[in-house]
């Protein structure tokens, strides 16, 4: 995630505003497979998994709130308390933390946030985290 742009959607590929709606129709419980969002809207399932996560409808106002982030942590103590330290510093709220066994002396750990009141951009965040000694692979999951 680099950057976002608000763009007229007279410009853009009918096969987004599609997604868009697919996915509504998803999340409202109105069809419950994919294939069904789908083949109601008018696209390929290939097209709604491949912009799911990229486009966004500004009229909901909430769209860019949440986040899952990925990364991997060196079996050290005190790790995940300097990376949980660093999301409160940058006023995040956390929702969920699953982190797995290490393996190797690497544990994999998958955090999502609401991050409605952060204090610096996303990639900022990211960076803050990657820079923790022990922790690689910081990456965006999703963001919604």
């Amino acid at each position: 995630m680099n950057k976002y742009y608000i763009v007229d959607k007279s410009i853009l590929p009918d096969s987004y505003e599609k997604v868009i709606q697919a996915r509504k129709l998803i999340d409202t419980g109105e069809v419950t497979q994919v294939s069904e969002a789908t083949k109601k809207v008018g696209i390929s399932r290939g097209t709604y998994y491949k912009y799911k996560d990229l486009v966004f409808n500004n009229e909901r106002g909430d769209w860019n709130k949440k986040a899952v982030i990925s990364f991997m942590l060196d079996h050290q103590k005190g790790i995940l308390s300097k990376v949980l330290s660093i999301i409160s510093e940058k006023n995040a709220s956390i929702l969920t933390i699953n982190q797995n066994i290490p393996i190797h002396q690497i544990a994999s750990v998958m955090i999502s946030l609401d991050f409605s009141e952060l204090t610096c951009t996303v990639d900022e965040l990211l960076e803050a985290i990657g820079n923790i000694s022990g922790a690689t692979k910081v990456e965006l999951v999703s963001i919604e």
